[in-house]
């Protein structure tokens, strides 16, 4: 009786141990390759709501409309084949891989932190896991994202389509440097971005001169360059509580309604796309201000490269430029990406965890 139970208290953490480690491990890395194949199904789609949410000037007659946004998919295409349509989609994908391996990792850790039982299980808890996952993942990604976004905003006629590498660099080495202006700097919008037109040179290697003074924050980025990479994140991290919250909270919550555990069934392919397309489009209700917000400071390194632009200021000249609504600019091809992009990202997740006997 010794020996026995000394040989199964010596095999019980062998037999946990997978289940913790290997197993989160497999569900990140189909949280991964789901969000992939997502993101490649509506890419082109993608670009265009950056360039509209960043007020790009050779985009902005598009925006607006349903029919806008596939007007904007057949200039770019016409400008640049369909390797236009794709510009920055190494990015994404570079980005979006760690970023979703992440989340869902984060996720199921959290949940099974805060929700160890079924009858622990809330709303309330399970917003707040999809929040914790979330910003767990867009902490160690953003910079990433911030370079995807500079490689997708960049409308050009001709000339070289900016690389990663490119993009990098220029976020890297963006100084303060000025040229006279007659007009006040604080009363240029920031979502006027000079177009590609009025540089001799369209390269993402040589973004347009800032109109706005050198001021006592530039060595602010002077000493640590690595901010560069950081534009925009603090109304990131405010902005991804209610997407990632409000995204796991309904997804979670809706399979727990239709499929409760107690039935013994599981959810359908079909079943699981649906509930993921209904919680895409929630979750982008509830987060897209923050997202436009977010772009325009993201891009701001190419208007005013100078200084660090506060998330305040941003919503202000948002507002003051095209009011309330401003903050939902590209909302309708927000949803024509999100939703099929979600149902996608969490079926295929689910799909490749069933695959991985998960």
């Amino acid at each position: 009786m010794t020996s026995a139970s000394a040989s199964s208290s010596t095999q019980q953490p062998d037999k946990h141990k997978p289940k913790f480690d290997y197993a989160i491990v497999r569900s990140g890395v189909a949280g991964g390759i789901g969000a992939c194949l997502a993101k490649t199904a509506v890419a082109p789609l993608d670009r265009v709501k950056i360039l509209f949410q960043a007020s790009n000037p050779d985009f902005q007659k598009y925006a607006g409309t349903w029919s806008g946004a596939f007007k904007a998919i057949r200039t770019i295409y016409t400008t640049g084949g369909t390797r236009e349509l794709f510009q920055g989609h190494s990015a994404t994908l570079l980005r979006i891989y760690p970023y979703a391996a992440i989340k869902f990792m984060a996720y199921d850790e959290w949940r099974e932190l805060l929700m160890p039982t079924q009858e622990s299980e809330t709303n309330a808890r399970r917003f707040t896991a999809g929040a914790l996952a979330g910003l767990t993942s867009v902490t160690f990604t953003y910079p990433l994202e911030l370079i995807r976004v500079r490689m997708a905003f960049q409308s050009q006629s001709g000339g070289a389509r900016p690389s990663f590498m490119s993009a990098m660099r220029v976020i890297y080495n963006e100084t303060a440097v000025t040229r006279p202006s007659s007009s006040s700097p604080s009363s240029a919008p920031i979502s006027q971005a000079p177009s590609s037109a009025s540089s001799p040179s369209p390269s993402l290697s040589n973004p347009p001169l800032s109109q706005t003074p050198i001021t006592q924050k530039q060595p602010l980025f002077t000493r640590f360059p690595i901010l560069k990479f950081y534009r925009g994140f603090s109304v990131t991290m405010l902005g991804i509580i209610p997407y990632a919250g409000t995204g796991f909270l309904f997804w979670d919550a809706l399979r727990a309604h239709f499929y409760p555990v107690s039935a013994g069934r599981k959810p359908s392919t079909t079943a699981n796309l649906v509930i993921g397309a209904v919680s895409g489009a929630l979750s982008q209700t509830a987060s897209y201000p923050f997202e436009i917000v977010r772009r325009r400071m993201q891009v701001g390194g190419l208007t005013r490269p100078d200084r660090w632009l506060r998330w305040s200021e941003t919503v202000k000249a948002i507002y003051a430029h095209q009011g309330w609504r401003g903050f939902f600019v590209g909302l309708s091809i927000g949803y024509l990406k999100i939703v099929p992009m979600t149902a996608i990202s969490f079926a295929s997740w689910q799909g490749l965890k069933k695959a991985m006997e998960l």
